[in-house]
């Protein structure tokens, strides 16, 4: 089916009779150029594992205009992208968690990985984790994060709500113990990815930093990529739920 007769058809089902749909969340996609020249890009894989055909669209929440793409997938069928921002929506950059709707009370299965491209090098590819379920949870711990001159980590911070949510964001190396704290408020559909230096600008390098996200607000997402300034190897974080000493809270006193 014509990617935009099928968006078309999504838009006007969705709007006649409120289909029963299941989304899942890949938190972060793009196809944008970091340090050292580096293009990072994003494969994603969509499989339907079932006897009927599937209905899917994927849209990219926080870039502008939110474009949405929408296809059909037959039964045992793969749609691969290689670059999923480029491939699936024509888009040359973007940064913007991805979100995959299908029609139905099952979700094909979504894989993704993130890889970076400099002249020939390519690296290999690091897996990103789906988010099958509602991932709100008002605390969340980043661990494993790295500040020196052989890594580097950036940290994100979603927001897919409809309206501000506010984050405090703090930086640990003892669990329950704050180095430093920083406070944002970001807009609704909006995304920040920054170097973890530029939230905290007066670190001190070193490894096994920790960081824990408190917020109160509905659809939001944390996550963190340490990445090696050498051969650009990735490792994507994934938030743990709840802070490693929960019952310190993460508002105590600074070291």
């Amino acid at each position: 089916m014509n990617v935009l007769l099928a968006a078309a058809l999504f838009a006007v089902t969705a709007a006649a009779q409120t289909p029963q749909s299941v989304s899942v969340l890949v938190p972060i996609v793009g196809s944008v150029v970091g340090a050292n020249e580096v293009r990072w890009k994003t494969s994603v894989q969509l499989v339907n594992d079932a006897r009927q055909e599937m209905f899917v669209a994927l849209r990219l929440p926080t870039a502008p205009d939110q474009p949405m793409v929408a296809f059909t997938l037959p039964p045992g069928a793969t749609q691969s992208f290689s670059d999923v921002v480029n491939d699936a929506f024509g888009i040359d950059a973007a940064l913007s968690p991805l979100i995959v709707q299908t029609l139905g009370a099952r979700s094909v299965r979504v894989a993704a990985s993130v890889y970076a491209v400099r002249g020939s090098d390519v690296t290999g590819p690091e897996p990103i984790p789906i988010a099958y379920n509602e991932s709100s949870y008002p605390l969340r711990t980043l661990n494993g994060l790295s500040f020196s001159d052989s890594f580097r980590t950036n940290i994100g911070l979603v927001n897919l709500g409809d309206k501000e949510a506010d984050f405090t964001v703090a930086l640990q190396r003892i669990a329950g113990r704050n180095i430093s704290i920083a406070r944002l408020t970001i807009p609704p559909n909006s995304l920040v990815h920054n170097s973890i230096q530029s939230l905290f600008p007066l670190i001190t390098k070193g490894d096994d930093f920790m960081i824990v996200v408190e917020t109160s607000a509905p659809n939001t997402y944390v996550y963190g990529s340490v990445i090696d300034n050498t051969t650009s190897d990735a490792r994507f974080v994934q938030p743990s739920i709840g802070s490693t000493e929960a019952q310190y809270g993460i508002l105590v006193g600074h070291e």
